[in-house]
């Protein structure tokens, strides 16, 4: 609805542009002024003030005076009611769309939070879409929340510092935050307060610098990320092992021909599952997929893992596969299931 309004508004701004420079190019040859009269005499006339002519008119230009008083007279009129309406809607337009995000935010269990809408708050949140889980950006630029408002991404507008910011996104519900800030002093802010709300929170923290590491780790964040040592390290490894640094590029792209590596609990599959071997679960024959990895309840990987390995609660496992694999391993353990209950809306 205020997409219909906006572009009625668009329509209304062209016809007052038009008409102001059909009355300067009608004055100026008409009327043969000079271009600052030519905007005088359409001002005066389109706005029916009554002030005096500059000179005569000769009929020619009386002729054109009519015709544009006649016509500037609707014009002005519909453009007065549309830029009214499209200012009254936009307000009710934003308190509705604030209500209903505000709502939702508080519905909001188990979701992620994301400070900053940078370069990397963005990718953060296209991931976490792909994946379908929740999540609510604070930021405190207006504009590039405007800028986003059709991406049915949930706002909030402030500063993440601030500890009611954090309490309005939810951070005492939420299992997750992401502080994506370029400042390593305001990610370390963000930690300290998001840390004080919820002490179970995991905590991810962007770093520019390698002494910020230690900081934001004592400050209570569980994983910091630094962005410019991951690209550079990516693109040595693209000149020293340029194939398999394709390849594993090839995993983590979304396609119908590509590898995928999908996570999954084992606390998620079927009961009698639990406590069998990876050879009894039989990945490979049923759907295809492949066990590359096995995080055990304490938190150590095992990478290929044995098959007489023991599936243990709280424990995951990484399998790879094709998207087809993928979503057959998820209807066949209704894994599906399981994430629509945290699916992003």
């Amino acid at each position: 609805m205020f997409k219909f309004y906006r572009s009625k508004f668009y329509i209304a701004l062209i016809l007052l542009i038009s008409v102001f420079c059909i009355g300067v190019f009608g004055f100026r040859i008409f009327g043969d002024y000079s271009w600052v009269d030519a905007a005088y005499m359409t001002i005066i006339t389109v706005t029916t003030v009554g002030f005096g002519e500059v000179k005569p008119l000769d009929t020619d230009a009386k002729i054109f005076t009519i015709f544009l008083i006649v016509s500037s007279v609707f014009i002005f009129a519909y453009s007065i009611s549309v830029i009214t309406e499209y200012i009254l809607s936009k307000s009710s337009y934003q308190n509705i769309k604030y209500r209903k995000m505000k709502k939702s935010i508080q519905n909001l269990q188990n979701h992620v939070i994301i400070c900053g809408y940078g370069r990397n708050g963005r990718q953060a949140a296209i991931k976490l879409k792909r994946y379908r889980r929740q999540f609510v950006v604070i930021e405190k630029s207006e504009i590039v929340i405007e800028r986003h408002s059709d991406d049915e991404t949930l706002f909030i507008h402030g500063n993440a510092n601030e500890d009611d910011v954090l309490k309005n996104a939810g951070v005492e519900s939420a299992n997750c935050l992401i502080a994506a800030l370029p400042d390593d002093a305001d990610n370390l802010f963000i930690v300290l307060s998001a840390r004080q709300l919820n002490k179970n929170l995991f905590i991810i923290s962007r770093a520019s610098q390698d002494t910020s590491q230690r900081k934001l780790i004592l400050a209570g964040a569980n994983k910091t990320i630094m962005p410019d040592k991951i690209g550079g390290d990516h693109m040595a490894s693209l000149v020293v092992v340029p194939d398999l640094i394709e390849f594993i590029d090839r995993l983590s792209i979304e396609g119908e021909n590509t590898i995928n590596l999908e996570e999954v609990s084992i606390d998620d599959l079927p009961e009698n599952f639990t406590f069998k071997s990876i050879k009894d679960l039989d990945l490979r024959k049923i759907t295809g997929c492949t066990v590359i990895g096995y995080k055990e309840p304490h938190g150590d990987y095992v990478v290929n893992p044995e098959p007489d390995l023991k599936l243990l609660p709280n424990s995951k496992l990484v399998v790879l596969g094709k998207p087809e694999q993928i979503k057959k391993l998820n209807q066949i353990f209704k894994l599906e299931e399981i994430t629509d209950k945290n699916s992003f809306s």
